[in-house]
């Protein structure tokens, strides 16, 4: 199988709303602190430029789920494979995903972290797929809205392939 990959979101495009999504998170938490759970391994290169932007103190810890294995449509299971290391107790978590399109995974995860009794659990994507979602979540902040399309770059993959691309890109099949 041999796919292409068509250019959706450049890169200065990401950069500039990133910039944008920092400044307002850094406003929302202004005079106190926030807790990024960043989903691995999509979200990560996402994670660290938005944390760069952000003014206001800021803990990272990871977690790594999975829900879609080889393919590309949602299994509709979440499965942690890896837990965050640092307690989420009494903190304002902000859950950093790549893309949100059926809405399971940050579902689970934001009952996941009320449970854990953080102070304000909120939801950050760079990415979001309304037309996809099976679960009503609200996400606080979202980078672009896109197509039921499925994308690569910018730490998405294609079965690990495409994360280095510096923009975000359709997989033509």
């Amino acid at each position: 199988m041999s796919e292409t990959i068509r250019e959706m979101i450049s890169e200065a495009d990401l950069e500039a709303r990133i910039a944008e999504l920092g400044e307002q998170i850094s406003k929302d938490y202004a005079g106190d602190s926030v807790f990024l759970v960043c989903i691995l391994r999509g979200a990560a290169p996402f994670a660290c430029e938005l944390a760069k932007r952000i003014t206001v103190p800021v803990t990272i810890d990871y977690m790594a789920t999975s829900s879609y294995g080889s393919g590309t449509v949602s299994s509709g299971e979440v499965k942690i494979k890896t837990d965050v290391e640092l307690s989420v107790e009494g903190r304002n978590v902000l859950i950093v995903e790549d893309i949100i399109d059926s809405g399971n995974t940050l579902h689970y995860l934001s009952d996941l972290f009320k449970n854990r009794n953080a102070k304000s659990v909120r939801l950050c994507t760079m990415l979001d797929k309304p037309e996809r979602r099976e679960v009503d979540v609200d996400v606080d902040y979202v980078g672009f809205t896109i197509p039921d399309e499925f994308v690569v770059g910018y730490g998405l993959d294609y079965d690990q392939k495409y994360r280095n691309l510096p923009y975000i890109g359709v997989v033509e099949l």
